[in-house]
């Protein structure tokens, strides 16, 4: 009896945790983790090596981030049915249009079953930019330890280095556009202080 009272306890944890993870806020009943709005910034001297993002388009295209070098890239990771990826992706297009010639924008659409699920939902937003169709995550492993959560938005330096993360959906436009303001000085990426 104290063994099965042994098993148990931890097996009830296990399940309160993976509950937990599955009815987390915004995710709909969906089985994602969102985050929190969390920005983390990274000092140009503590930036890793430049990543080597690439991968097939929605469209068909290919895309590197070797390609784009020389200014800042901002890699948004969406899935057509997050809800907090759906309200994020007008900032995000918004963004991209005040930031036109100043940094590139490429979406990695996870999780969904075909590709034209996502061409349909970036239509219906008005998306100007591409997204890499990655449905099995595998274009993330380009991006180590991150993200871990849907939505998700890396910054890379113009040397294609990690510079910012925004785990979960993105407080405002002006938050984005700032920080991307701030990578692209790398005076002031130091010392970036973003408004939310």
């Amino acid at each position: 009896m104290q063994s099965r009272r042994l098993l148990v306890v931890p097996l009830l944890a296990i399940l309160a945790l993976v509950a937990g993870c599955s009815d987390l806020s915004g995710t709909q009943g969906g089985a994602y983790v969102t985050g929190d709005g969390q920005i983390k910034v990274w000092p140009t001297a503590k930036r890793g090596e430049p990543v080597d993002l690439t991968g097939d388009t929605l469209d068909g295209g290919t895309w590197s981030a070797k390609d784009n070098r020389g200014k800042p890239v901002v890699v948004n990771v969406w899935w057509s049915n997050c809800g907090p990826c759906r309200k994020e992706m007008p900032m995000l297009q918004a963004a991209a249009a005040d930031l036109e010639g100043k940094a590139t924008f490429i979406g990695v659409n996870t999780r969904d079953n075909s590709a034209d699920n996502g061409i349909s939902f970036e239509r219906s937003i008005g998306v100007s930019y591409p997204s890499l169709y990655s449905p099995d995550g595998a274009a993330l492993l380009a991006l180590p330890g991150l993200p871990r959560a849907l939505p998700s938005t890396v910054v890379l330096d113009a040397d294609g280095r990690i510079a910012a993360t925004v785990s979960g959906q993105l407080p405002s436009k002006l938050t984005l556009t700032e920080l991307v303001g701030c990578i692209a000085d790398d005076q002031a990426s130091d010392d970036c202080k973003v408004k939310s």
